[in-house]
């Protein structure tokens, strides 16, 4: 095994392989979501795929998992609110959000994510935003109303968007805190380590919003294919594409592998379009160019 990938190219092209499957696997998640409806209620998917693959890293990275406990008792309170907007959060508004939009909007309008980082970066972080990342955000937006319109100006003129389209960008700042939250991870947390700890706060966080679920009599248990749904998001989604991530930065730093997360709203909407049946509009099309065109330029023309 070579450069613990199992592959055999060289380390940058290993790298490039596991940050396509990581890609691969966060865009079945939009795919999944939809799949989950009828199958499984939203909040028993959200806590059954992080108990799940909090049991698989215990089995298998067990090494890492152990490291969790000094972690947690040193700082309780970051850890808590990271792993409940980054993990417990984001996938409950995301589940939700399935229910009543498509599968190709929910890729897309993740993939705003971004920009919600660059402008909370600027409030919170008083990071410098420059006139090319003013463009660029300003692209994406129009490329959000795109989507959320379905390409109506009737629509954006009486503000009546989507409600899971809507939910889809709560859920996507919830994620650009999360992210902004990162710059205070302790240093001395493995990448491994730190995700461990974050899948135990997303399941234990998840409880109560399964008992509210429970008490409002929409809990769905599993059905046989709600059980597929589940192992997947918890084993691909969850796990190996985490692992794969932490991988791949490893070899080729941050900076280039966030690059590889433009290709998510695109795999996404092949496999929503192939496995789904669903339509893609031009709406679709816009707004996917203008969303990674304006990431794409705000990249390029942010601060030295």
């Amino acid at each position: 095994m070579k450069n613990g990938a199992g592959l055999s190219q060289s380390p940058v092209s290993n790298a490039y392989v596991l940050l396509t499957l990581t890609t691969l696997a966060w865009a079945g998640n939009t795919v999944a979501a939809r799949l989950a409806i009828g199958e499984v209620s939203s909040m028993a998917l959200v806590s059954l795929r992080w108990f799940i693959s909090f049991a698989l890293m215990s089995v298998f990275v067990r090494a890492d998992v152990g490291g969790i406990w000094r972690q947690l008792r040193a700082r309780p309170a970051y850890f808590g609110v990271m792993g409940f907007i980054g993990f417990t959060g984001f996938n409950a508004l995301y589940y939700i959000a399935a229910h009543s939009t498509f599968a190709i909007n929910l890729g897309i309008m993740q993939s705003a994510t971004p920009l919600f980082v660059m402008v909370g970066a600027a409030i919170f972080h008083k990071s410098r935003i420059s006139p090319g990342q003013v463009v660029g955000l300003v692209l994406g937006s129009l490329g959000v109303a795109a989507v959320v319109s379905g390409g109506s100006l009737t629509v954006l003129q009486s503000l009546s968007f989507n409600r899971g389209d809507l939910l889809v960008l709560l859920a996507s700042a919830l994620y650009a805190g999360y992210s902004l939250g990162l710059k205070h991870r302790p240093q001395d947390c493995s990448g491994i380590t730190f995700f461990a700890a974050m899948a135990l706060v997303a399941a234990v966080t998840s409880v109560p919003l399964l008992a509210w679920e429970a008490a409002s009599g929409a809990l769905q248990w599993p059905t046989l294919r709600g059980w597929q749904v589940i192992a997947f998001v918890a084993v691909f989604p969850s796990l190996l594409a985490q692992i794969w991530y932490i991988r791949g930065v490893s070899i080729i730093g941050a900076a280039r592998a966030g690059f590889f997360f433009n290709a998510i709203p695109i795999f996404g909407a092949i496999m929503a379009v192939a496995i789904l049946g669903e339509p893609f509009g031009w709406h679709h099309a816009a707004g996917l160019a203008l969303v990674l065109g304006g990431i794409g330029i705000a990249e390029r023309y942010k601060p030295g």
